[in-house]
């Protein structure tokens, strides 16, 4: 009895809808989480693999693949949306950062120029008076023989100003000059205020352009109420130098 061996055209035929490429690319977009529960519901509805008696081959209709081509591409712009937040928020930053030391440096700017301006304010020693009695004048009324300041006019308890911003390094009875204070400028320069009838500032204190020392008055050697005011190169005496020509440097005009 013999045997027929089917032949070729009864086999049921092999049915490819996407390459192993195809494939490929779908299994690659499962790992990373673009194919996810789209896909998935899709793909089981479908026959996924075919025995064909070659590499199994995953198969997707072309909807399918286009959902998620575009899923793949709107996770690609979301990724390149955020870096360009993130972009603008670090701009920001910087913007704020650069504001704020310009704001800094302007305030550091403004109190340097006001500390410039503070130790450079010099007043008269006497408010809207006038010097009665010239630097070196000669009389026998000075054991040096000449006038080692000048004498502003001032009826006692006048009220007598650092001339400008120092700090106080004498105070008290000083022979001929009565009552006295001594003040050691920023400049290194000192500054005498003699016959004081009171004294209002005491040894280390400092002083401001302005600030009130004392009042004007007749003690010490004097024939009348005034200010004997001196400038000197050190806090003694005999180291005077021109008082008018001091205070009309730093601006004072006596």
């Amino acid at each position: 009895m013999a045997f027929t061996r089917a032949t070729g055209k009864h086999r049921r035929p092999s049915r490819v809808h996407r390459t192993t490429a195809r494939a490929a690319g779908v299994a690659a977009l499962a790992t990373t989480g673009v194919v996810g529960t789209l896909a998935a519901p899709a793909l089981a509805a479908e026959p996924e693999v075919e025995q064909s008696g070659l590499t199994p081959v995953v198969t997707i209709g072309d909807s399918i693949a286009d959902e998620i081509d575009a899923q793949a591409l709107a996770q690609k712009q979301a990724a390149a949306d955020a870096a360009a937040r993130e972009a603008a928020r670090e701009a920001a930053r910087e913007r704020a950062a650069e504001a704020a030391k310009e704001a800094r440096e302007a305030r550091e700017r403004a109190a340097r120029e006001a500390e410039r301006k503070r130790l450079n304010t010099f007043v008269a020693p006497i408010t809207a008076s006038y010097v009665s009695t010239a630097y070196q004048a000669g009389s026998s009324l000075w054991s040096s023989g000449s006038h080692t300041g000048i004498d502003f006019h001032a009826s006692s308890g006048t009220t007598v100003h650092a001339v400008g911003v120092g700090t106080v390094v004498e105070t008290g009875w000083g022979g001929a000059y009565g009552n006295q204070v001594v003040i050691k400028m920023h400049d290194g320069t000192y500054t005498q205020y003699g016959h004081l009838s009171s004294i209002g500032v005491s040894v280390g204190q400092s002083v401001e352009p302005g600030q009130q020392i004392g009042l004007s008055g007749a003690t010490g050697n004097v024939t009348g109420p005034h200010l004997h005011f001196e400038a000197r190169t050190s806090p003694e005496y005999g180291s005077d130098m021109d008082p008018v020509a001091y205070l009309r440097s730093h601006g004072v005009n006596v």
